[in-house]
């Protein structure tokens, strides 16, 4: 089972400022069958409701990524650039709860 083919989050969720999205996503979920067809036609509101949720949890993490990631250079950016991801793997696990 892919991820697009498991039911959105419950309602309960708390998706602190990302809402519009959330309901889009939601709606999109329930209107379009289980699938490659609701694969590709929520793949753009799954992405950015993942990014809006990171944003909201890991604010300046996410910010260096976008901004030190967003295209190629030197190899000091190329460092930067790692060096943000992890500081945000850290941040996104830090915000993780065991099932």
């Amino acid at each position: 089972m892919s991820v697009s083919d498991r039911d959105p989050p419950p309602r309960s969720v708390d998706v602190h400022g990302c809402d519009r999205l959330y309901r889009a996503l939601t709606d999109c979920h329930r209107r379009i069958p289980a699938g490659p067809s609701r694969e590709a036609a929520c793949r753009h509101l799954n992405r950015s409701f993942a990014e809006c949720l990171v944003g909201v949890a890991c604010p300046r993490e996410s910010d260096a990524v976008r901004s030190l990631c967003s295209s190629g250079g030197t190899a000091l950016k190329r460092r930067q650039c790692q060096e943000a991801q992890l500081s945000l793997s850290a941040c996104l696990s830090s915000h993780q709860t065991e099932l």
